[in-house]
């Protein structure tokens, strides 16, 4: 296991650097002036190309890359060219606000859409499964943003019981995190229902139930284990997601996650923030990943054999 963990951690340095190599490419040769950006359209060309010598973007796109990687392995990832704070501070005062409202999301997510897959392949056709096939359908065609506004409407502008914007308690969480949740959990909930409809038409299931066992033993001791794969592997996706993807939810609340900062980052070509910021989502994600192997071996024990071998 610690040999496997070893070589995952080792495959996650040539992605990071072919990352960062895009990452870069894409900030320094589309088209824009990051020093004009920055300053304004009616600024003098000297203050701009005053500007453009000491952020160095006069010189040679690779000497750059080069120079940059090369503070990136001393652990430092630059100045914002905008505020002109390390980029590591900027990136760290956004960091709570994004994992907060992923963890909570998923959690959310998990502990509601996978009892409610388990329970709808198990009573397939019956009433509760038509409720909820039909509910995931809804829930996965309503567009994140325009759930979040009538959340808003509802609870804040007309109840007046939860905060609307802002990160100032554990009550503005909860808008965000619903509508983050409601969104993703309907394509767990179907994933969740395929497999174990998939899953109870084995032939060791109909052997179990031929044998006399338990219902129950037959659907948690059999049937779970095996469908949670597919499962674990989109959870471990969609918290991936969450992490770089919750800018227009924290657009709606106004809310200073990661995902903003990167956005307003984009707008003027702040590329040390911008960098530092896919570059840790990159290693957030490259983590789950790795957990979710991990994880395949607890469910599964023929993966756990592989690893160990």
């Amino acid at each position: 296991m610690l040999k496997f963990i070893g070589k995952r951690l080792l495959m996650m340095i040539p992605v990071l650097i072919g990352i960062s190599f895009i990452i870069f490419a894409i900030m320094s040769l589309t088209p824009g002036d990051p020093a004009r950006l920055i300053l304004g359209e009616y600024v003098e060309d000297e203050a701009i190309q005053a500007m453009r010598d000491e952020l160095g973007l006069n010189d040679p796109f690779f000497q750059r890359y080069f120079d940059y990687m090369a503070g990136l392995i001393h652990g430092d990832f630059g100045v914002s060219w905008v505020s002109d704070l390390p980029v590591l501070e900027e990136i760290g005062s956004r960091i709570p606000t994004t994992l907060t409202l992923a963890f909570i999301a998923t959690a959310i997510m998990t502990i509601v859409g996978v009892p409610l897959g388990i329970v709808s392949a198990v009573k397939q056709y019956s009433f509760l499964d038509t409720l909820c096939v039909f509910s995931a359908f809804i829930l996965a065609s309503v567009p994140s943003f325009w759930l979040g506004l009538l959340l808003v409407l509802l609870f804040s502008l007309t109840l007046n019981i939860l905060p609307a914007t802002g990160v100032d308690s554990w009550q503005n969480f909860i808008l965000p995190c619903i509508t983050l949740a409601s969104v993703m959990m309907a394509s767990l909930l179907r994933m969740t229902r395929s497999s174990m409809l998939e899953v109870v038409r084995q032939d060791y299931i109909r052997t179990a139930r031929a044998k006399g066992a338990d219902e129950k033993r037959v659907i948690f001791h059999h049937a779970i284990r095996n469908a949670l794969l597919p499962v674990v592997t989109l959870v471990g996706l969609n918290f991936g997601n969450l992490m770089g993807g919750t800018i227009i939810i924290e657009n709606v609340f106004a809310m200073p996650g990661l995902g903003t900062l990167i956005l307003n980052s984009l707008y003027v070509k702040n590329t040390p923030v911008v960098m530092g910021g896919i570059l840790f989502i990159a290693v957030c994600i490259s983590i789950v990943n790795l957990l979710i192997d991990i994880t395949y071996s607890f469910i599964d024990p023929r993966v756990r054999d592989r690893l160990k071998g």
